[in-house]
């Protein structure tokens, strides 16, 4: 079974994802020490909350070396959730304007109605527009719902790292990939079956 670090940076619960990726069958752990991280043959940032405060928090520990030390340098497969994808950018225009982790030319940037039926927080199913032939998302037609809960967005700089986008607020993205890196808007552990296929999806690169 593969190895994966979830990582825990004090921000949300995490036994849904680890129970999503037992059940795909894979061998989960959560950790919030740096060094647990040379056990890990994958790794995963899932997430809700502020970015500042998260950036902080993965800095305070050193995981922020720690994760550039294994994914980039090192090359290991990572998946980034809702928060986690964001974190991936180079920053963020909430709050404080934190620096984020830099893997991707992106800022972070509020979502804003565009009809009157748009809400933000954007709270509930929407559709997933995939490019053909994402390795993400690999047998998930074109169009598939998965489950949001978020107030901001990814605005990216490079075209070439979006893989699918959302038609809500007028359109955002929703998953990017470089290499071998990854990241959902979504959350693909409260998504039910066409979640918990991402996650093997995942498993699988």
């Amino acid at each position: 079974m593969t190895r994966i670090a979830i990582i825990d940076y004090g921000l949300c619960n995490l036994d849904s994802i680890a129970r999503a990726l037992a059940e795909c069958g894979a061998d989960p752990f959560v950790t919030s020490d740096p060094s647990a991280l040379d056990e890990a043959e994958k790794i995963v940032l899932p997430g809700v909350g502020a970015f500042a405060k998260a950036m902080e928090n993965l800095r305070t520990t050193g995981m922020d070396v720690a994760l550039n030390h294994h994914v980039v340098d090192g090359g290991k497969s990572f998946l980034g959730i809702c928060l986690g994808m964001q974190l991936m950018a180079n920053g963020s225009e909430e709050g404080q304007q934190a620096a984020g982790l830099g893997w991707v030319d992106a800022t972070v940037v509020k979502l804003e109605a565009q009809s009157p039926g748009d809400r933000v927080p954007h709270v509930g199913w929407n559709e997933v527009d995939a490019q053909e032939g994402a390795a993400l998302f690999s047998d998930i037609d074109h169009g598939t719902d998965f489950y949001f809960v978020h107030s901001y967005h990814m605005r990216c700089n490079d075209e070439g790292i979006v893989v699918s986008r959302t038609p809500y607020c007028g359109e955002f993205v929703s998953a990017v990939a470089r290499d071998n890196i990854q990241g959902v808007q979504f959350h693909p552990e409260k998504s039910q079956k066409m979640g918990f296929r991402l996650l093997k999806n995942f498993l699988e690169l």
